[in-house]
């Protein structure tokens, strides 16, 4: 049986900039959408391409309902939460497309 992976990351465009959080069956392909602006939306109109974030899950419900959670939280949070892992805010997706 083949396992999936789940992901809910969050997007910005610099440092205390603006945040998108979402949720993906692929990651590498939701990133490469952000970058090249795929899609019309909140994520193409404030040029949200760095990826600072994500965390990987094995159900889609468990996917979903930590999208909500950290949705649903404060900016300050969401910023707690990019800081712990990545002071830097470095894009995790830098060399993905080279």
């Amino acid at each position: 049986m083949q396992r999936h992976y789940y992901y809910v990351y969050i997007i910005c465009n610099k440092k205390n900039g603006t945040l998108y959080t979402g949720v993906t069956k692929s990651l590498i392909k939701r990133m490469w959408e952000h970058k090249n602006k795929s899609y019309d939306g909140f994520s193409k109109k404030y040029n949200l391409t760095k990826l600072v974030y994500f965390e990987v899950f094995h159900d889609i419900h468990n996917a979903i309902s930590r999208e909500k959670q950290i949705k649903s939280g404060s900016r300050k949070n969401k910023l707690k939460l990019i800081e712990k892992i990545n002071h830097q805010w470095e894009d995790y997706s830098k060399d993905w497309y080279l």
